[in-house]
């Protein structure tokens, strides 16, 4: 059996023309940066607040675990989709897909996704133009300093999630843009 298929991460190359190394690996380090916060929310689904202290206690609902399950399963999900910027199914809609499979992939369809995604991934988690929009939404507080060390820890991350996304976009732009 062949190294390839026991490997998680999905098969990258294939591309027209050479991806640059350290696009391989920012695009490997995404889902790597997502998971602690998908781990860190996992516990919410079965009423473990982490250490969150609410001024009015929350009723749990049985659809909270698909809920908070689905979140994280959806993150990874979009996380991995990176990979289609440094791999050959990025430029060229694999085979085994009906109807479309084998056909080019123009540019922009994955370029004007892929960067207001980045874009927006900024927005969302970059905690510098957070700082500046006063959005009337409360901080939550933590019953001690740990729990709030924990969730910094597991949701830091996520502010390399845009910025990775936007590299990888600017690589697929040059790499594609002479097609």
């Amino acid at each position: 059996m062949r190294f390839e298929l026991l490997h998680p991460v999905p098969r990258l190359g294939g591309t027209a023309r050479p991806v640059p190394p350290w696009a391989v690996r920012a695009a490997r380090w995404i889902p790597l940066a997502v998971l602690p916060s998908c781990l860190w929310r996992l516990p919410f689904a079965f009423e473990f607040e982490m250490g969150q202290v609410y001024e009015v206690h929350r009723t749990w609902h049985w659809w909270v675990i698909l809920y908070v399950f689905g979140l994280s399963v959806l993150s990874e999900g979009i996380a991995y989709l990176s990979f289609g910027l440094v791999a050959g199914w990025g430029e060229v809609v694999p085979a085994w897909l009906p109807l479309i499979g084998g056909r080019r992939i123009p540019p922009f369809a994955a370029i004007v996704p892929a960067a207001l995604g980045g874009l927006a991934l900024v927005a969302l988690w970059d905690p510098l133009p957070l700082a500046f929009l006063d959005l009337g939404v409360p901080l939550v507080e933590y019953s001690n300093g740990w729990w709030k060390a924990l969730a910094a820890a597991a949701t830091l991350p996520l502010t390399l999630w845009g910025p990775l996304v936007l590299a990888l976009t600017w690589a697929y732009y040059r790499r594609r843009r002479e097609e």
